[in-house]
Order: C-alpha cells, then structure tokens, then sequence
C-alpha cells in the first residue's frame, strides 16, 4: 500500500527521518522520476529533516504532487515543505554556502539542498522556518512568459487518516485562473469520494461559469455525504474574480495595500442542501493574492505578523497559514493564488 503523502509527517528526531523520505520517494516514483532524478528528492528530503533534528522545534515534512504544462510540455513533480517553530535562521545568505554551520556539522545541507532542487526557497524568523523545494521529473523547459499566477497549496489529511476528506484543482489558460476546493463532509475515505467526484466534475466544466460548475457538482454528489465546496475563475485582463461556493470554504483576496476582502459562500451541503447557488463578481487589484481553504484553517487569520512574506512563493504561504493556523483536528486544505 503506498504511502499516505496528504500526512503530516513529524520530524523530532532522527528515528523519524526515513518515514518521511520513504513517503516522498514513493510520490516521486509514482510521479515518472527516473532512480537518478528520485535520488535528489531523497537527497533534499534527508537534509531538510536533518536541519529539522539538529536546529528546530516542532519539525514538520509535507509532500505533494506538481504538475507543470508550461510550453506545452506536461511534467510531473514534487513539491517539499519542511516547517519549524524556531528558533529561525539568523544569517540565511551565509546558511546557504557550504561550510556554514552552526552545529558543528560540515554545513553542506542547504547549499546542498539548493543545487539538488529545480527550486529553494527560504522564509525565516525567530517563531520558525518554512523551506520550500520543488524538484521535476525531468528538467523543465525555459518559457519566455510566466503564467499570470503563480499556484501553491497544502493539504493535510485527518491525523490517524490514510486518505485526505479534502480535494482540489485548479486550471490556468491564457487569461483565465480557475481554482475549486472541495471539503467532504466528516474525513476518510466516504469523504474523500465526495471532493474527488466535485473536483471530477470541474474537470469536465473548468471552462464554465462558477454557478454553472457548482450547479453540476451539486447534481453529481447527490449518491455521497456531499461536501462543501467553492470555486473561483479569475480573469487577468479585466481584473475581476466571479466567485460561487456551498458551505463553509473560506475565501479572501489580499491586496498589496493590506487590504483583505472575504468572498461570499452560501449556506448548505453540496449534494443535499443548496437552496440557492449564487455567483458574485470581486475587484482584483494587481497584484493581489487569492486564498481558499477549507474549515480545518481557522477563520480569524492574519498575516500582517509576517514581513516579506508576500513576496516569497504561495507555497511558502500556505506553509506559513498550515503551520500556524490550522485547527489540527481536521483535514485541511489552502490554495494561494498570487498574481505576478
């Protein structure tokens, strides 16, 4: 059976390393890697959890598969968030040269780290540290125009769980950001059937309204527990969000200015109750950041606690918002999408 990679693996001590890299290698070769391209996963994976046992608190490794369909290539990956509760890291431009360290070790681990990555990024400050790596199954091509938002999630199943309630996608195309998130009613595997037959559904009608793809989904889960589930289309040129949801998915736009703006979902289950599926229209300055997330995130957060980290990836962003407001006693899912 293979691995459980929606888990949150802890890393405290050593004894707790291979778990985790067990668990990324399993995504990585059920992901296309080749024995060479899957080393450096297992590389990156056994320093992030070293620098974990040897200089933080409440260590923690989270996996999830990547796809890339820019250039029209379409390569598949793996995205590493390894999170700690401090102390941080004092002098991150010195941290990555080898032969740094602050532990008596050789200081190879994050120089290392960032020459096995196709991507490494890094936010740090006395409450913790968030790294960021992503590695693809092969080299990904050079494009001349990046993509008008950038995507990043985590989602974390049920402790004890082997599968995740929750489920999502997303889909960019010249102008236009589609994104849904759906939460299945309780957690496990009956839950799991109900996000993955909404998200089945917006696969189908992605290039539909909002109100349009919730109206199917809500036909298609009649047979399940229903789930709460929302969906928003962004439109680059004109700037504007259309946004429809079911049932307790967050929703906000954060705009350079500091500004914060909830999207309205409805009340009722998708699949049993939704007396009325509405679509509403929100302003998306640019730039802006879009964040969805099921109810395992607590509503009242906030990130003016977090300087320079609108300009770090919206996976590290989502990092930030698992590792310090998710209630832990629920699946959990946050998208972030962060317009360039």
């Amino acid at each position: 059976m293979a691995l459980n990679v929606t888990a949150a693996y802890a890393v405290h001590d050593t004894s707790q390393i291979a778990g985790a890299r067990r668990a990324a290698l399993d995504l990585a070769r059920r992901s296309g890697f080749s024995e060479e391209r899957a080393g450096k996963v297992a590389l990156v994976v056994t320093e992030l959890a070293t620098n974990l046992t040897k200089h933080a608190t409440d260590g923690e490794m989270l996996f999830r598969p990547l796809r890339n369909t820019d250039g029209g290539t379409h390569i598949r990956g793996i995205e590493i968030l390894a999170l700690d509760r401090g102390p941080g890291v004092r002098d991150l431009t010195s941290a990555r040269e080898d032969g740094y360290s602050t532990a008596g070790s050789l200081g190879h681990g994050l120089g290392s780290i960032d020459r096995q990555s196709d991507f490494f990024q890094i936010y740090s400050q006395p409450s913790g540290t968030v790294a960021l790596a992503r590695l693809w199954s092969e080299k990904p091509p050079i494009v001349a125009r990046q993509p008008p938002f950038e995507i990043g999630a985590v989602i974390v199943s049920y402790p004890g769980e082997d599968i995740c309630g929750d489920d999502w996608d997303w889909t960019m195309r010249d102008e236009r950001v589609a994104i849904l998130v759906a939460d299945g009613l309780g957690h496990g595997l009956s839950a799991h059937e109900a996000s993955a037959a909404a998200v089945g559904v917006f696969q189908r009608f992605a290039d539909e309204s909002p109100s349009r793809v919730i109206t199917e989904v809500h036909t298609a889960l009649r047979p399940t527990r229903g789930a709460a589930v929302a969906m928003v289309e962004v439109d680059t040129v004109r700037a504007v969000a259309n946004y429809c949801g079911v049932g307790n998915i967050g929703a906000v736009i954060l705009t350079a200015q500091g500004n914060r703006y909830g999207m309205i979902s409805q009340n009722g289950t998708a699949g049993h109750v939704a007396t009325r599926i509405h679509e509403f229209s929100y302003p998306v300055p640019r730039p802006s950041t879009i964040v969805m997330f099921s109810d395992g995130l607590v509503s009242h957060w906030s990130l003016t606690a977090y300087p320079g980290l609108g300009s770090r990836h919206a996976s590290v962003i989502a990092g930030i918002l698992y590792r310090d407001f998710s209630r832990r006693r629920d699946d959990v899912t946050i998208v972030v999408a962060k317009s360039r």
